[in-house]
C-alpha cells in the first residue's frame, strides 16, 4: 500500500512524499523506515520514476519506505536539495510515530545524486546526534572534480555520459565554488568518524565508480562500518531496470538483506 505525505521545510514550501508500506502486520513498534531520495542530478527524477523500487525495498526489506519529491534545479539551486533533505528527516522523526512508523529504527538512502544527499543527511544527522541505522547508497556522486579514471573509462557510452553530469551540476550549482562544499561532494567533508554504517551497492561501468569507491575507503579510516557490493557488468541507472537484467534484482535483494540487518 501506498499514501501520499507532505513535509514542510524550512522556507515553507510543501514537498510532496509517498510511504509505501509492506503487506503483513505492523509490528508492535512500528514499521522501521527508509527515507528515500531519487536519482537525477538534482534536476530530474520524482517519488513517480523510484515507485517501483521503492515498493520493491518496502517487499523485500519489509520495512515503510519514505521517497521524497525534494526540489529540482534549475528552479531551486544548491543547497535547496540539501536542505530539503534534511527537513525530511526532521519531520519524519517528528511525526512517524503519528504514521505508524519506528522512528528508533531510520535509515537513510537513495540512488546518483539521491546518495549524494543521503551521504549528507547522515553527516548532519551525526553531527546534530539524530541516530540513524544505515545509509544505503547506489552508486553516489561523491567528488567535487571528475579527475577518476572511471570519468575517462566511462564517460562515453555507458547511459551516463560527461555532458550530462556537466549540464546537471550548471544547472543546481550557483556558483564552481560550491562544488568543494561536502553537501554537493561528501568527499570534502574531513571527518566521518561516527556516522551510520554504510551499504554500497555500486555499477562496474560507471563513471562515478572509482569516487564511490574512494568514498567507502574514507568510511571505512573513519571507523564506519561499510558493506560494498559492485555489480559487474552494468550501468549507472541499473538499479531501476530489474525487469530486464538479473544483476538489478540481486542488488534489490541485497540492499533489503542490509536494511533487514540493520533494522533488526
Amino acid at each position: 500500500t501506498r499514501q501520499s505525505l507532505s513535509i514542510p521545510t524550512r522556507d515553507g514550501a510543501a514537498l510532496p512524499a509517498e510511504l509505501a508500506l509492506p503487506t503483513g502486520d505492523r509490528p508492535s513498534g512500528g514499521w522501521p523506515v527508509l527515507l528515500y531520495f531519487h536519482g537525477g542530478g538534482f534536476t530530474v527524477g520524482s517519488v513517480a520514476t523510484h515507485r517501483p523500487l521503492c515498493h520493491r525495498l518496502a517487499h523485500l526489506a519489509h520495512c515503510a519506505v519514505l521517497s521524497v519529491d525534494y526540489r529540482l534545479a534549475p528552479e531551486h539551486t544548491f543547497p535547496t536539495a540539501a536542505h530539503d533533505a534534511w527537513d525530511s528527516l526532521m519531520h519524519l522523526m517528528q511525526m512517524g510515530q503519528a504514521w505508524g512508523l519506528d522512528t528508533s529504527r531510520v535509515a537513510v538512502g537513495g540512488d546518483s545524486a539521491g546518495g549524494t544527499l543521503s551521504l549528507g543527511v547522515a553527516h548532519t544527522a551525526r553531527d546534530t546526534g539524530v541516530p540513524l541505522r544505515l545509509q544505503l547508497l547506489f552508486y553516489p556522486g561523491c567528488a567535487a572534480q571528475h579527475s577518476s579514471p572511471s570519468h575517462h573509462t566511462y564517460g562515453h557510452g555507458f547511459v551516463l555520459e560527461k555532458e550530462t553530469v556537466d549540464w546537471f551540476f550548471e544547472q543546481y550549482l550557483n556558483d564552481p565554488s560550491e562544488r568543494n562544499n561536502g553537501l554537493f561532494s561528501p568527499l570534502s567533508f574531513d571527518d566521518w568518524t561516527g556516522v551510520a554504517p554504510a551499504w554500497l551497492g555500486l555499477a562496474e561501468c560507471d563513471p562515478l565508480v572509482d569516487d564511490a569507491l574512494h568514498m567507502a575507503d574514507v568510511l571505512r579510516m573513519a571507523g564506519v562500518p561499510v558493506e560494498l557490493e559492485v555489480y559487474l557488468g552494468v550501468v549507472h541507472e541499473f538499479i531501476k531496470m530489474g525487469r530486464a537484467i538479473p544483476e538489478a534484482l540481486q542488488a534489490h535483494q541485497d540492499a533489503a538483506r542490509a536494511l533487514r540487518a540493520a533494522f533488526a
